[in-house]
């Protein structure tokens, strides 16, 4: 029973959201992963960070990259920013994004990249969330 019950802790570890939800603002907030931004009026950066382990336990890298998304659109319908991109790969839980208004501008959206495997390269500790506006 002890080895069962410490083989489910990762899994249910790594399942945690931690409460983040969009916010009904950030609904209208669409994500340009790969898209031109450039005719878009830039609206500022964003960086925001979601706790990426747990002790020596590494989340699962989908949910902390959805998590990212989540929090970067909340944070971009407060600067009245219509779209988001990402400026670089997520690093110890933390991703910067450019926060644009496009109005109904086709941003030329490609596919989502493939989320990066997580290497356990992440040191110990806690990640905290401190959105950072202007830009």
């Amino acid at each position: 029973m002890r080895k069962t019950l410490l083989l489910l802790v990762p899994v249910l570890l790594s399942a945690c959201t931690y409460g983040i939800t969009l916010d009904d603002a950030a609904k209208n907030v669409r994500t340009a992963w790969g898209g031109d931004v450039s005719g878009c009026r830039d609206m500022g950066k964003v960086t925001v960070s979601v706790q990426d382990h747990i002790g020596p336990v590494d989340r699962n890298n989908i949910t902390v990259r959805d998590e990212l998304e989540v929090l970067a659109r909340n944070q971009a319908a407060e600067l009245h920013a219509d779209t988001i991109k990402p400026l670089a790969d997520p690093t110890d839980g933390s991703q910067p994004w450019g926060a644009y208004q496009c109005g109904s501008r086709p941003i030329n959206p490609q596919a989502r990249p493939p989320a990066a495997p997580n290497n356990g390269a992440s040191p110990p500790g806690n990640a905290q969330t401190f959105p950072v506006h202007g830009g």
